[in-house]
């Protein structure tokens, strides 16, 4: 199977991305409670976003267990709804740049054509670089916010931005693979992970979400304004809130994630806005853009 295969493109007359990097978040195994997915969500609310590219799922998913649903629209027309890779285009006037989003689900089955589909759109957008937006389970406290830890296999990436490099080995999710593919394309990339706290299960947990999006946006010199976004935070907080009061055990343990979280040092990544000033200079020295003196 060929990307040509599976993959539809709608950029004819498109008009010109402003310096674009595309930002890709999977439902699935690096997605603890749909935070990353939610973020993304949250970033396109109430904009304008056509779509520019389909990845045809057919072929990449066990519909047993990623199952399609079934809708009624109000002319009582009955439709399918399948598992959807869409890329976005999402403009931000006034801003540095324009941003190529893929809000998607994580594949089952050949996972190198789909992460090829991704390299292919992120090629033919002339996007400068790739961010991945992820979320796992951790010892964290829902009272508290949570921390983002940021990694790359770019060593001009992680020197000056202050990254970690990826040192796990072991089992790996689409978005390990698409890591891997983008360094072989030689398209700078970023992973961005958020904690959410084990003991919600699988409860939303909406600050995670903001905590993502809030590094994302001075990372990309963004301006983004959610207000509802804090209400639902604060809704989801109270929630939490009563089912540990519930449990005296579940309450003592989240009082010692609390010091343990009070006494750590700080963030493993440098802050949003010295990491957005770095990644903005790192992206100028990629493309320096025509000699002022010719």
């Amino acid at each position: 199977m060929q990307v040509d295969d599976v993959l539809s493109t709608h950029i004819e007359g498109l008009a010109p991305l402003r310096r674009p990097i595309m930002v890709v978040a999977l439902t699935g195994w690096f997605d603890a409670s749909g935070a990353a997915v939610g973020a993304l969500e949250w970033l396109l609310r109430d904009r304008i976003a056509p779509v520019v590219a389909t990845i045809d799922p057919d072929p990449f998913y066990d519909f047993t267990q990623e199952r399609p649903e079934v809708w009624i629209d109000d002319d009582d027309v009955r439709h399918v709804r399948w598992p959807s890779n869409e890329f976005r285009i999402a403009r931000f006037p006034g801003d540095a740049r324009d941003l190529v989003v893929l809000s998607g689900v994580e594949p089952h089955v050949r996972w190198s054509t789909y992460c090829a589909c991704i390299t292919r759109v992120a090629a033919l957008l002339g996007c400068d670089a790739v961010v991945t937006l992820g979320a796992n389970a951790d010892s964290v406290p829902h009272t508290r916010i949570p921390p983002v830890v940021g990694s790359s296999t770019n060593e001009d990436l992680v020197r000056r931005l202050g990254l970690s490099r990826p040192t796990y080995q072991g089992i790996t999710g689409v978005i390990g693979v698409l890591q891997e593919r983008l360094d072989a394309a030689d398209l700078p990339a970023i992973s961005l992970r958020v904690g959410v706290p084990h003991y919600l299960g699988n409860a939303e947990h909406p600050q995670s979400s903001a905590a993502l999006l809030h590094h994302l946006q001075h990372v990309l010199g963004l301006s983004v304004d959610h207000a509802d976004l804090a209400a639902e935070i604060e809704r989801w907080r109270s929630l939490h809130d009563e089912a540990v009061a519930e449990d005296e055990h579940a309450g003592v343990y989240v009082a010692m994630l609390e010091r343990q979280y009070d006494q750590r040092a700080e963030a493993s990544v440098p802050t949003a806005d010295d990491l957005g000033a770095q990644f903005e200079a790192f992206l100028r020295d990629l493309d320096p853009g025509p000699d002022p003196d010719t």
